[in-house]
Formats: structure tokens, sequence, C-alpha cells
């Protein structure tokens, strides 16, 4: 019992293998809590408000086959990114603008802060009488929730610049350009990549919201539309696992990328983990990732031409995937595309 006393150590650290062994063993008992309260003909809870997971297994084959889930797994994703690209697009100079010059902030810093408190679900009618209910009013519905919570995040990451870097680029005789380019925007950016992982759960949030308008699919739409009329309580479950499960991998991969893009804010913590060794392990899944992710742009560039030149007729399986937000998934091909020639032209 001595060896295992760490585990109540009061904000104790989890490491190494037993990381992975606790979750093993929390998502093994939330699984024996719900066959626990499922099992029988009779259970604790009734089947219409809690299925037994086998059923809700089940509906992901139903899915499938009688609600074109993958269809709608892709709608959704092209819509989450979309929202993200706009959202970003708007909050990045205006945040820097309030941010920086003395003028903005002035005139805008209460503004911002009054959005905050704005409840994105009443100006759901707006957004509808300014741009339909169709993939344009969604994704700037989205972006407009995602901006509300980065302006003023962005504004706080800039009075956290510390003034050691300022003084020091001072000293050096920088311009105000320089000072923003070498000082302000990298680190802004290196930590508002942390909060764009938090705003995962946030965007997934108000995607269900918004597709239940229009049928135009998407998970929201499974989970209010086709699922809710037929009282396949299971089929819910189904769709609000996925979407967590979608989650957790978007969170993993916007870490991985947060890793490739800024480096530095691992460096530090790595060495500090008694040098453990795990360069071996990380160059070999940086050379898969790299490989899977060439074959990938491969792939996605001959499908992307084959849509524009029709040089296989009647396939064209990116518009059927993504429809009218297939421009969301054409931009991020260009910009990991422009990704990859850097690096090559960097180690040249």
């Amino acid at each position: 019992m001595a060896n295992l006393s760490w585990l109540f150590e009061l904000r104790g650290e989890v490491k190494g293998k037993s990381n992975y062994i606790l979750l093993l063993l929390g998502l093994f008992g939330i699984l024996l809590v719900w066959l626990l309260l499922t099992m029988g003909e009779n259970p604790l809870v009734p089947s219409g408000i809690l299925p037994k997971p086998t059923k809700v297994v089940s509906a992901y084959g139903d899915l499938l086959h009688d609600n074109e889930l993958v269809r709608n797994i892709t709608t959704s994703y092209a819509l989450n990114l979309g929202g993200y690209i706009k959202a970003l697009l708007w909050s990045l100079p205006l945040g820097f603008l309030v941010g920086l010059f003395p003028l903005f902030r002035g005139s805008f810093q209460h503004v911002v802060n009054a959005l905050r408190y704005l409840p994105l679900t009443a100006v759901t009618s707006l957004f509808i009488v300014w741009f339909g209910i169709y993939t344009e009013m969604k994704m700037n519905f989205l972006a407009f929730g995602i901006f509300l919570y980065l302006l003023p995040t962005i504004i706080q990451r800039i009075d956290e610049v510390e003034d050691v870097y300022l003084t020091t680029v001072y000293t050096l005789g920088a311009s105000k350009w320089q000072t923003f380019r070498s000082v302000y925007f990298p680190a802004v950016m290196s930590k508002l990549s942390d909060d764009i992982r938090v705003l995962t759960a946030i965007s997934w949030t108000y995607i269900i919201v918004i597709e239940n308008i229009g049928s135009e699919g998407g998970l929201g739409f499974l989970l209010h539309g086709p699922s809710a009329r037929q009282g396949r309580v299971d089929k819910m479950f189904a769709l609000l696992i996925l979407i967590m499960v979608i989650g957790v991998v978007q969170d993993r991969f916007f870490k991985y990328l947060d890793r490739k893009i800024f480096p530095h804010k691992y460096q530090l913590k790595e060495n500090l983990e008694d040098n453990k060794q795990q360069n071996l392990a990380s160059d070999t899944m940086d050379f898969i990732g790299n490989v899977f992710g060439y074959v990938f742009l491969a792939i996605y560039a001959l499908l992307m031409i084959n849509e524009y030149t029709g040089i296989v007729d009647n396939f064209q399986p990116l518009h059927y995937f993504f429809g009218d937000r297939l421009w969301v998934i054409n931009l991020v091909f260009f910009l990991s595309l422009s990704g990859v020639m850097y690096r090559l032209l960097k180690r040249k």
C-alpha cells in the first residue's frame, strides 16, 4: 500500500504508464456501472432513459446504413474548421489593434468586455435574418461564437507579454513593426494555441445547436432530427459518444500541431522529465505521421483535381462529403501543402 500512496497525494501527478492504466480503469468502471444499471428485463434505469451499451453499439450500424453517418460527420467537421478559420481572421487583427494601441483600447476595451456576456443563442434569429438558414449562417454563427471568446483572450495574452523581452528588443533598437513581429506576435500565438484547444468543446456545442436549423445534415441534425423523432435514445447516446470522441481527437490533433509549430513550449518540460528514453519513440511517430501526411496530401490532390476536371465521371467524393463547405477543406489542404513546402525549403 505504501507504493500506492501517491494516488492520494494532493495535486499529485500521474506519469508514464500509470496514466494509461488509470484511464482504462476509469473507462471500465463507467462501463461496469452502465451495465449494472441496464441489465436484466427490468433494469434499474428504464431503456427509454438509459439504453444498454450493446444497443448503443448496434445503433452505429443503423446510423451508417440509414442516416449516412460518415457524410454527416464530415459535414459537421467542415463547419467546425470553417468557423475556426473565420473567427481567427476576425479576431487576430482586431485583437492586436485593441491590445496594442491606446486609441483602440480606450475606444473598444469596454465593448469587448461586454461582448463576453452576450448569450449567443439570443442572436440566432438575427443571423437567420442576415444570412438565411443554410451554411453561410451556420458558419458565421459558429465563427461569431468563437470570436467572442478569442478577442478578449488575445488582448489578455498581449498584456501578459513579459517586459524583459520588450526591454531587450528596445535596447537593440527594434522598431514598432520589429517588436510586433519578433515579440508580440509569436508570444501571443504561442499561448493562443492553448486557448484554441479549450474552445474545441465550445465550438461543438454551438455546432449541435445551430445544425438543428435547416435540413443540411450534420451530427446536430441527426441528434435533433431523425433520432429524436423516432425516439431512438440509443442513437442519441451513440451520437453523443461520437461527438466526445471527435472532440478528443481534435484536441489531440491541435496539441500535435502545437508541438510542431511551437516546440520551445515543450523543450524545458521534456528535459526535466528525467531524460526519459522517448526520443526514438517520438522520432518513429513523427516519421509515421509524416508518411501518412504525405500520402493523404497526395490522395487529396488527386481527388481535388478530379473534382474540377471530371477525369473520372460521376466520381466526386469531396463534394459528396463536404458539399458547399468544400472550400474549407481545400483551404486547409493548401495551408498544409504550404507548410510541407516551407519545411522542405528550410531544410535545404
